[in-house]
């Protein structure tokens, strides 16, 4: 079973949690998340932990593995405590090059305004691929 069939989901929230919050207990992690019982929360732990997401201490709080982080968030960058998708760079550059040479294509003719039209089709492919994946990240 690959990591993307693996951890998505209310297993990524799961995992997110943690990775946030740092060593939980059950109980938080289920209050935290927003499931509705125990024995779900820890499904999801019992999961990460066999996918090796997850480590349990001797007082019983789960703790992500800091290093698996870089395969369950394939796609995402870290800033701080923010996970961002990393289309978000690239429909931020994007919109401010299409914006910025959209007042130029005002004056122009020919076949920019074309290819100002084209731009702007693209960026709103970029952002509605970066708001699909932000949403997969919601907790």
């Amino acid at each position: 079973m690959s990591v993307s069939q693996e951890v998505r989901g209310n297993t990524l929230k799961v995992y997110l949690y943690l990775l946030r919050h740092g060593p939980s207990e059950l109980r938080d992690v289920q209050h935290g998340v927003g499931l509705s019982s125990a024995s779900l929360v820890s499904y999801h732990l019992g999961k990460l932990s066999d996918a090796g997401f997850v480590t349990q201490d001797e007082h019983g709080r789960y703790s992500a593995v800091k290093e698996a982080s870089d395969k369950v968030l394939e796609g995402y960058s870290r800033i701080g405590p923010t996970i961002v998708p990393q289309l978000f760079f690239f429909a931020l550059l994007f919109t401010i090059l299409v914006t910025f040479f959209s007042f130029g294509a005002l004056y122009a003719s020919g076949f920019t305004p074309y290819l100002v039209a084209l731009c702007a089709v693209m960026v709103l492919a970029f952002w509605y691929e970066t708001v699909r994946l932000w949403r997969r990240l919601a907790v």
